[in-house]
């Protein structure tokens, strides 16, 4: 089958409207932070960590993707390229973290460090210098990995090249183990290190997996929505729903294995440095947004998910990957804000305004980047030969 070089229709108007309500939105949390900055702060920092993830999860499931070649992997490729080349974008927008330092971190205060101890001994390492370093380097990888895989994939659009193919997998396999490595020690430095008695060596994991659900669940609402509209409506079948509806099934479970096991290991040992994080999200109201994670985050998209009907149909799959959106969100939310307040569940204005002002941004560069490309990869020598929609019922 010949495709069209069809490409995005008209995002213009699209963009621009994020652009206003992202700008629109961050401004009006300026304002609040003028008046509370902790709060301004604990907002942005979740705001910030949920739109990230998902253009780390692109990075990471495009990387995934150029090692398996997988039939899913092709309709989505340009999507999960667009999202992972917003990094140069959220490398600007970490810098007024970094203004919040003290805000955000006992070790970025000079009287904490010296009333604890165990702030004293981990001063080498949470230090604003060397933490300012770190994140650097974090940004200096990903947008590496970033724009070589992208760089790559548009010109073997243009040039037909089959060895670009071979460089996309070569890069692919130590880029994730890079991604592995940054994202471990990112999470350690900017969530973990909000309650510095906290420790846990799967938090890294457990970030990783949250990103490529988040990844995968956007690029699923994004492309159902597309789906019946050229170029995608002629590749895309409802086989390739139902194999990335598994996907976001395997990776719905994994989170789940690994958030329940950090739990078990921490309170079935009977860590006490780590045992209080829980206590503080069990009680005051914390409690019940536990139980919602554990519902809408695995319960019920689980249960959904096991239908291959469900997989199949693209409106179904669309609220399933919309809802685990909201909850992916929700899940950061508490893995942030009881830093602030462990006494109560407390829900600010910023809180929910901040995720629209950076979400307003992050999506206006997204489409940006997808606007003008071919939705497929037409010339990749592996799509060339699985590229005959199955129109199963």
């Amino acid at each position: 089958m010949n495709h069209p070089e069809a490409r995005l229709p008209e995002v213009d108007h699209l963009r621009r409207r994020s652009l206003v309500v992202g700008v629109a939105a961050l401004a009006l949390c300026a304002g609040g932070a003028v008046f509370d900055p902790p709060e301004f702060f604990h907002a942005y920092l979740t705001a910030y960590l949920f739109w990230i993830g998902i253009a780390l999860g692109c990075l990471a499931i495009l990387m995934l993707h150029h090692l398996v070649s997988g039939r899913w992997g092709f309709v989505i490729q340009r999507l999960l390229e667009s999202g992972c080349r917003t990094l140069p974008l959220m490398a600007l927008l970490f810098v007024p973290l970094l203004f919040g330092l003290r805000e955000l971190f006992l070790w970025a205060r000079p009287e904490a460090v010296a009333a604890e101890a165990i702030l004293r001994h981990r001063q080498p390492y949470l230090n604003g210098p060397f933490f300012s370093a770190r994140v650097v380097l974090y940004f200096a990888v990903w947008i590496t990995l970033a724009s070589l895989l992208s760089k790559w994939s548009l010109e073997q659009d243009r040039t037909a090249a089959p060895d670009l193919t071979r460089r996309l997998t070569c890069l692919s396999g130590p880029g994730l183990i890079l991604y592995g490595l940054t994202v471990t020690f990112a999470a350690f430095d900017w969530v973990m290190t909000l309650g510095p008695q906290w420790h846990s060596t799967i938090f890294g994991a457990v970030f990783m997996v949250g990103q490529g659900l988040a990844a995968l669940c956007f690029v699923v609402v994004v492309s159902a929505r597309l789906a019946d509209r050229g170029p995608l409506s002629a590749v895309m079948s409802p086989q390739h729903f139902h194999d990335l509806g598994n996907l976001i099934l395997a990776f719905v479970m994994l989170w789940a294995y690994m958030a329940f096991s950090q739990y078990l290991i921490i309170w079935s040992g009977n860590l006490q440095d780590e045992i209080p994080w829980y206590l503080h999200r069990m009680r005051h109201g914390w409690f019940w947004l536990a139980m919602a994670l554990i519902v809408f985050h695995f319960v019920v998209p689980f249960m959904l998910l096991l239908s291959r009907v469900a997989k199949r149909r693209a409106r179904i799959l669309f609220g399933v990957a919309a809802g685990l959106l909201v909850m992916r969100f929700v899940d950061l939310y508490f893995l942030v804000v009881p830093a602030l307040h462990p006494e109560r569940l407390s829900i600010h204005w910023m809180d929910v305004v901040a995720p629209v002002g950076v979400g307003g941004i992050w999506l206006w560069a997204f489409l940006g980047h997808l606007r003008g490309k071919a939705l497929v990869p037409l010339h990749d020598p592996r799509f060339a030969g699985m590229s005959e929609p199955a129109h199963e019922a």
